[in-house]
């Protein structure tokens, strides 16, 4: 029997039908066959962590075939709920959850609802909301070419932009990261206009502080930007420049971790400072655990340049986060905010001084964390997580919804598609919803023309990744692919992201082959192009900022979705991910939209090219 009693995203069933503010009271209802003779209904309810309540529900009402039975609800503190329901009849004590497909299984067999209930006074900047984020990985962006004092002698710097990052261990089997491309702030200030013509009014900057990797997360000084990059005057200017231009910074906050060649480990001697590597007696001794001083100590997973620090070390938190610590001090140079680098590693204490220290620099600071999974209901450090609750995180990185969509270009899978999408939807508050991160590729993910492109580099050594050739049919397709992705992306729930080099056609499989200089003067126009015009787009419609997402379909290859703010234009977008063109037949309400981009409209429908997406509005 395919029979549905629950849908938590339809009012009909549940009142509230994302997650719900502290105080709120909220409206359950389930439906129920009427020759089932049920007798008593219940609301299943357990608080994360703790045993199951059963709470009556009252019958409401019947139109003969069917019935109604409601109960109210109204949580009264942030926290994290799971739930299910289940009725008395005749044939004995039956559960319903969101496994089962119709009302009959096994308790073991289903699963529960999931609802979150954030904090009533949960406020996120609005200047995110609506907003495009353009990603800087700052070595490999532009080098503005002006001489740089202090740059240290073991570095070995590139001069020819179009080459390949170094990838091969030296004579010690040891893969350094000690190569530099030479990009740095006037660098970056110099394009300030190129990526304003994106669209982009937020540029989140990979690691800037003085440290020894290309990639800079081995932080050396947490208060001085690394001298390849320029000065910290530079850095003033940069910031200002972008802010005359709308445009936000944010800084990567690396705080699980310092380098070993650093000024508080100092295992290298580098520094004229006495680092925890060198005497127990260090100021900074605290911060790091040994477990055989001084050569063994716990580090980021195994790598032993990067010793972990012990966040909640008063020491520590003083530092990064006191008065006049290193939040403060990069914020009064000109950043409006922090990525905080795996921010799922981070314990709880640490994270909420991390906020306070943030927002007392002003409630419009961003701060976003890097979680790879649903951050609502992330379980990491030995318990639940309460990154979204409203007293930690703004939002983040949204992994989740670049998954399903690389899943749905790749396999053409519609229902599991919007499954995905709605799910984080319904369980992350609506302030972090609208300021999501939502990248199709990063600096930890393979280029996503190349994923597009249909090229595997999973078990893939670095020699085969570094001679990775695209087919051109390859390519082309890649380029499609692309251009369907972008145009779901910039349309979701959220802020999309731009890789660096992705809008002009980088390819790249992993570390460090997603790294390569910006091609300046060798960009693909066809990407730059539709982003530029995807840009313009979101820009100038406001349902973008904080919209309803309402799907409308998800069958055979096909997803269909609204964007809905009151007052405002309609956003509809239907994507086709079918090998043949299709007529997309619309609803009478959505007759007289016009498209903007991907189709053809005919009489009561839009004719969608193969594996296109269109876009329509009012």
């Amino acid at each position: 029997m395919n029979f549905s009693p629950f849908n938590p995203t339809l009012e009909c069933h549940k009142s509230i039908t994302k997650a719900s503010a502290a105080g709120t009271s909220l409206r359950l209802r389930v439906v129920l066959p009427r020759n089932f003779g049920v007798t008593a209904c219940f609301l299943v309810l357990s608080e994360d962590n703790k045993s199951d309540t059963y709470i009556p529900m009252t019958w409401e009402s019947t139109d003969g075939v069917t019935e109604w039975w409601y109960t109210d609800f109204c949580p009264e503190r942030p926290t994290l709920f799971f739930y299910r329901f289940a009725y008395n009849s005749a044939w004995g004590h039956t559960p319903i959850g969101r496994a089962a497909k119709d009302i009959a299984g096994e308790i073991g067999s289903l699963q529960k609802w999931q609802l979150t209930v954030f904090d009533r006074d949960f406020k996120t900047p609005d200047w995110v909301k609506g907003a495009i984020i353009y990603q800087i990985f700052p070595d490999r962006f532009c080098c503005s070419g002006e001489k740089k004092e202090n740059v240290p002698e073991d570095r070995i710097l590139h001069t020819d932009f179009a080459s390949l990052p170094c990838y091969k261990p030296d004579e010690n089997g040891i893969i350094r990261n000690n190569d530099f491309f030479g990009g740095d702030f006037k660098g970056i200030e110099s394009k300030l206009d190129y990526i304003k013509s994106l669209g982009v009014s937020l540029i989140y900057l990979n690691p800037i502080c003085e440290a020894h990797s290309n990639h800079r997360y081995d932080t050396a000084d947490y208060l001085s930007p690394d001298s390849l990059l320029g000065t910290k005057e530079d850095f003033i200017s940069l910031c200002n420049e972008a802010h005359k231009r709308d445009i936000k910074i944010i800084l990567d906050g690396v705080f699980s971790h310092t380098g070993a060649d650093s000024i508080y480990f100092n295992k290298f001697n580098r520094y004229a400072t006495t680092g925890a590597y060198q005497s127990e007696g260090s100021e900074y001794y605290s911060w790091y655990t040994f477990k055989s001083y001084p050569d063994k100590y716990n580090s980021w997973w195994g790598i032993d340049i990067l010793p972990e620090v012990n966040e909640n070390s008063p020491s520590f938190t003083e530092f990064i986060t006191g008065e006049n610590g290193v939040i403060d001090y990069w914020l009064s140079l000109g950043a409006d905010g922090f990525r905080l680098d795996v921010a799922d590693e981070l314990p709880d204490e640490f994270l909420d001084n991390i906020r306070i220290a943030v927002k007392r620099n002003g409630a419009d600071k961003f701060l976003l964390g890097e979680v790879w999974e649903d951050a609502s209901n992330k379980i990491s450090g030995g318990g639940r997580r309460r990154f979204l609750l409203g007293k930690q995180l703004d939002s983040v990185m949204n992994y989740p919804f670049r998954d399903a969509l690389i899943d749905f270009l790749l396999t053409g899978s519609a229902e599991s598609f919007m499954d995905k999408i709605t799910e984080i939807c319904r369980n992350y508050p609506p302030e972090a919803l609208h300021t999501m991160m939502n990248h199709l590729g990063t600096h930890d993910t393979e280029r996503i023309l190349t994923v597009l492109s249909g090229i595997n580099c999973e078990g893939k050594n670095r020699d085969w990744q570094a001679q990775v050739q695209i087919p051109q049919t390859n390519l082309q397709r890649g380029i499609k692919l692309l251009k369907m992705a972008l145009s779901i992306i910039y349309t979701l729930p959220g802020v999309p992201s731009i890789y660096y080099g992705d809008e002009a056609g980088l390819t790249g499989c992993k570390d460090p082959f997603n790294r390569r200089f910006y091609p300046w003067g060798r960009e693909n126009t066809e990407i730059l192009d539709f982003q530029r015009f995807m840009g313009n787009f979101r820009c100038n419609s406001k349902a973008f900022t904080t919209g309803e997402f309402i799907p409308l379909s998800a069958t055979l290859g096909c997803v269909a979705y609204m964007r809905y703010l009151e007052g405002e234009k309609r956003i509809a977008a239907i994507a086709n991910k079918n090998p043949k063109e299709i007529t997309y037949w619309l609803n009478w309400d959505m007759k007289e939209m016009q498209v903007v981009t991907g189709g053809e409209k005919i009489n009561g429908g839009v004719i969608i090219p193969a594996e296109t997406c269109v876009i329509l509005t009012d």
